[in-house]
């Protein structure tokens, strides 16, 4: 969990943005996205495979540009 230290100079809305920021910063937000709904082993594995799929294939896109230049 994110700790502020209060400093005596420092107004309400500095010390939430400062918390703010360490939540972001520490990852708590986007983990409580990822636990707000439950998804089935099978969909992540899809997912991941879909998300792999799509990075080979910009991949071999951004290559064949290159080689194009080339050629």
């Amino acid at each position: 969990m994110p700790i502020v230290v209060l400093q005596g100079h420092e107004t309400i809305d500095e010390i939430v943005k400062q918390f703010k920021r360490k939540c972001e910063r520490s990852g708590l937000f986007s983990e409580i996205k990822k636990r707000k709904h439950f998804v089935k082993p099978s969909e992540v594995r899809r997912k991941e495979k879909l998300e792999a799929r799509k990075k080979i294939l910009k991949k071999l896109r951004k290559e064949r540009q290159r080689m194009k230049y080339y050629n």
